[in-house]
């Protein structure tokens, strides 16, 4: 950004630009991705003295509360140890799609002047979002890596099957995103619906627990038609290979890639009308 230049001029140009070309659109859009996104990180902890730790409390106090109650009180049945390396590569990817999705609910409406005043593609205001709330996913593997080291977790070649993971499930959230974001607008009491599903969806989701745990109750397979399991299992096995089910990831990849499509449909088509409610 030039010095003197506003955040508002950066976006004003940036879609003016915009209409020249495919190549100069796509080159503006990732600009702009990338400038929203600096942004909403700027804002999330410059006015916080912690910054960054607090991209990695949340899901450690997480861990440990469920380490606490499952892995000392009831001696827990489920999963495997390290189960605080067990429960960390479940954990941090969930934050980031709840943080992503719950975010979204309000991503057009936190936002309506700049959408309004502004030509560049809707989706942004989503996949803004997921970015930044990717980055600080990426920023918490340190936190597992060392957790992963003082426990005596041991590192497998499967760990390379993390970027498989992180792709699949970029595409999930911003698809997810792009539906919940203009329906909420529409549907105002469409946001606590969402949150009620993300928590139901986090005890469907196997994070404390792992997929070979639901074989012994005959309920696997239909756990894999929830795209978090496959995506799950790719980050898991690289600590515990026996987790990785291709099955699995094969389902979350399909489902990741129908559920972007419907996402980018629903908000062509829903566009005008959340242009007008805004």
């Amino acid at each position: 950004m030039r010095a003197g230049e506003s955040y508002d001029d950066m976006v004003s140009t940036s879609a003016a630009a915009g209409s020249a070309s495919g190549v100069h659109r796509r080159a503006t859009y990732r600009r702009s991705l990338w400038l929203l996104t600096k942004r909403d990180l700027a804002v999330r902890y410059s006015t916080s003295a912690l910054g960054y730790l607090w991209s990695i409390i949340d899901p450690l106090a997480m861990a440990f509360m469920y380490w606490l109650v499952f892995g000392v009180i009831f001696q827990r049945p489920v999963g495997e140890e390290p189960y605080i390396v067990f429960l960390l590569t479940g954990l941090l990817p969930w934050m980031w799609f709840n943080g992503s999705i719950g975010d979204s609910t309000r991503a057009f409406l936190r936002e309506s002047k700049l959408i309004r005043s502004t030509r560049i593609p809707r989706s942004i205001w989503v996949s803004r979002l997921v970015l930044s709330k990717g980055i600080e996913f990426l920023a918490s593997i340190p936190v597992l890596a060392a957790f992963a080291f003082f426990s005596g977790a041991v590192v497998h070649w499967e760990a390379l099957l993390a970027p498989i993971g992180i792709a699949i499930q970029a595409v999930l959230t911003l698809g997810v995103g792009l539906i919940v974001a203009p329906l909420v607008v529409l549907f105002r009491d469409l946001e606590r619906a969402v949150k009620l599903v993300l928590r139901i969806l986090f005890y469907a989701t196997p994070i404390i627990y792992g997929l070979p745990d639901l074989q012994a109750v005959g309920i696997a397979g239909i756990a894999e038609f929830n795209p978090l399991a496959g995506i799950i299992s790719l980050y898991r096995s690289a600590f515990f290979p026996e987790h990785l089910d291709w099955s699995a990831v094969g389902v979350s990849a399909a489902m990741s890639g129908i559920l972007l499509v419907v996402g980018i449909l629903v908000l062509r088509r829903c566009e005008r009308a959340v242009l007008k409610e805004l």
